[in-house]
């Protein structure tokens, strides 16, 4: 591949994220006015600016718009643990790789105020969000578990650090890029890769490290959000995960 072409699938990637994500805002806002039942794909693409064609293209369903609002952030996480320095502990890993996830939080605060809206309304898809939680939770789990596996195998460095060939194989997700009829928006809820049946299932501590992750972002963005203007979200996720490594000390009186 030429520079050039390398540049294009970089350019290209970049629209098909930005489309992505004006079609999720896009449904987001309409629930949140007029309520999620009355929202049709074709107001969605409307407002987004493209087809119904190109709706489908990213989503399955007009639900799966309401559900994720950014589709790839699982697998970015993911990635960016699997490439952190391996002195880091599991925990200090992932909260760098939640952080610069996060990094944007403050000013998605009235698109993630007006999605746990649109989620409490509707409990349908309060319902399919918590599958997809649980399914990100999952994928956590397992990339937590390959990185411990590396560490205690150095012949598995290539994997935790996140190159080659072994990263993409460490990060299975549903948007492949150029992958013929995939479905972006959706969340992950197809058969998992060739050989990853035979896969160990994630021990214990990658599942629970894994859950107390995601129960630590959710907490951190209401808290945050209940009162944004006390304290900046960095501050609050900070603190959250100060709290975790600390083991949870009970607060001075």
């Amino acid at each position: 591949m030429t520079r050039k072409d390398a540049a294009g699938g970089g350019l290209r990637e970049r629209k098909k994220r930005a489309t992505r994500a004006a079609l999720a805002e896009a449904a987001v806002r309409l629930a949140a006015e007029h309520g999620a039942d009355q929202v049709t794909v074709e107001a969605i693409s409307a407002a987004a600016g493209v087809s119904v064609r190109t709706f489908f293209n990213y989503f399955d369903s007009r639900d799966d718009a309401f559900v994720v609002v950014d589709a790839d952030a699982s697998e970015r996480v993911r990635r960016a643990f699997l490439a952190a320095p391996p002195e880091l502990p599991p925990l200090e890993a992932l909260r760098e790789a939640l952080a610069a996830e996060l990094r944007e939080a403050e000013r998605q605060h009235e698109l993630w105020s007006l999605h746990a809206g649109v989620l409490r309304s509707a409990p349908h898809l309060l319902v399919r969000n918590l599958g997809a939680q649980m399914a990100d939770e999952s994928g956590l789990a397992e990339a937590i578990a390959r990185r411990i596996r590396a560490g205690d195998d150095p012949d598995d460095d290539a994997v935790a650090s996140g190159g080659g060939d072994a990263d993409a194989e460490a990060v299975p997700h549903r948007d492949q890029p150029d992958t013929a009829g995939a479905r972006p928006g959706s969340h992950p809820e197809t058969a998992p890769p060739e050989g990853d049946a035979d896969r160990a299932a994630p021990g214990l501590y990658p599942r629970l490290l894994a859950a107390v992750a995601g129960t630590a972002v959710r907490v951190s963005v209401q808290h945050w959000c209940e009162r944004p203007d006390e304290l900046s979200f960095a501050d609050v996720f900070r603190e959250v995960f100060d709290l975790l490594a600390a083991g949870l000390p009970a607060p001075a009186r």
